[in-house]
């Protein structure tokens, strides 16, 4: 089953994130509120997929997606953040992140971004769309 790192500082953000996934039939196994937490949490969980913010206190979204690219070449980095200027958007990519979710966030953006980061044969659940509310509120 794949497992997801949701890595936001704000609560609000991480528990949208976690009611996406959980509506998708996906499986949190770890949060983190800062960048060097999420490097600890990858280390210890090895999660298939992490949603990442940029701006946090202390080590931010883009050195922590470099940190944890540095450790696994192979991770897969979903950026999701209300700074989606183009430059972001580029120094994120070049930072090891495989897609650029803008906020707010939406259900069918995460899903398609989920499906196609972690590839096709993904099990994501269509019948339940209860996050779907939810995850359209401005974060």
């Amino acid at each position: 089953m794949n497992s997801i790192l949701i890595v936001d500082d704000t609560a609000f953000t991480r528990h949208v994130l976690r009611n996406i996934f959980e509506s998708l039939g996906l499986h949190v196994i770890a949060e983190a509120d800062s960048g060097e937490e999420a490097v600890r949490n990858y280390c210890l969980y090895k999660p298939s997929l992490v949603t990442m913010d940029i701006t946090m206190p202390g080590m931010n979204g883009l050195t922590a997606s470099r940190k944890i690219m540095e450790l696994d070449k192979d991770a897969k980095i979903i950026i999701c953040s209300a700074v989606s200027r183009h430059d972001t958007v580029i120094k994120a990519i070049q930072a090891g992140a495989r897609d650029f979710i803008a906020k707010p966030l939406q259900l069918e953006r995460i899903e398609w971004a989920v499906q196609k980061v972690l590839g096709t044969g993904v099990n994501v659940r269509q019948g339940d769309r209860q996050g779907k509310q939810i995850a359209e509120v401005l974060v």
